[in-house]
C-alpha cells in the first residue's frame, strides 16, 4: 500500500496538545498538481481532513491499552476506543470549517494537526452522510471539555 499526501499543513501550532484546538486557523497547503480538485470546496461550511500523524509512535505495550491523554483519572482503555494519535496506523480525521480556498490554499478553522502534518486526502462534509445520532461513554465529554 502506498499514500501520497497530496499536500501539508501549515499551523502555529508546532507540538501535539490535547486541548484549545477549536480556534486555531490552519492552512493547507495542496500540491499544485491536485490544485484543481479544490474547485467547489468554496460552498462547504466543513470539510473532513485526513492527515497522517507523522511525528506519533506505536508501542504495542505502551499504547493498545491506555488511560487515554495518559489522565490518571480515566481507566484504561483500548486504542480503538480512542482518538489518540499513537495508533498503529497514524492517520488523523477531522471535521474542519473551512474559512477560505484561494488558489492552492484551504485555510480552515480547528484542525488538531500540528505544522507540516502530510495531509492524504479532504472529503466535503455532507451532514447526510457524516452526521448521526451517536451517544458516546461519559469520560468522552470531560475528555472533550478543552479539546476544541
Amino acid at each position: 500500500m502506498n499514500l501520497d499526501p497530496i499536500g501539508y499543513v501549515w499551523s502555529p501550532v508546532t507540538e501535539g496538545l490535547d486541548q484549545d484546538w477549536g480556534n486555531v486557523e490552519s492552512e493547507i497547503i495542496i500540491n499544485e498538481a491536485y490544485a484543481a480538485g479544490l474547485v467547489g470546496l468554496e460552498g462547504f461550511s466543513h470539510v473532513i481532513v485526513i492527515f497522517y500523524m507523522h511525528q506519533s509512535s506505536w508501542s504495542v505495550g505502551a499504547d493498545l491499552v491506555r488511560r487515554p491523554q495518559g489522565r490518571i483519572d480515566l481507566k484504561p482503555i483500548g486504542i480503538f476506543a480512542q482518538r489518540a494519535k499513537h495508533r498503529p496506523n497514524p492517520l488523523g480525521i477531522t471535521a474542519v470549517e473551512v474559512i477560505s480556498v484561494v488558489g492552492n490554499v484551504l485555510k480552515v478553522r480547528g484542525l488538531d494537526a500540528i505544522d507540516g502534518t502530510p495531509v492524504l486526502d479532504l472529503k466535503p462534509y455532507f451532514p447526510a452522510y457524516d452526521r448521526r445520532d451517536a451517544h458516546t461513554p461519559a469520560w468522552v465529554d470531560d475528555l472533550m471539555k478543552n479539546y476544541f
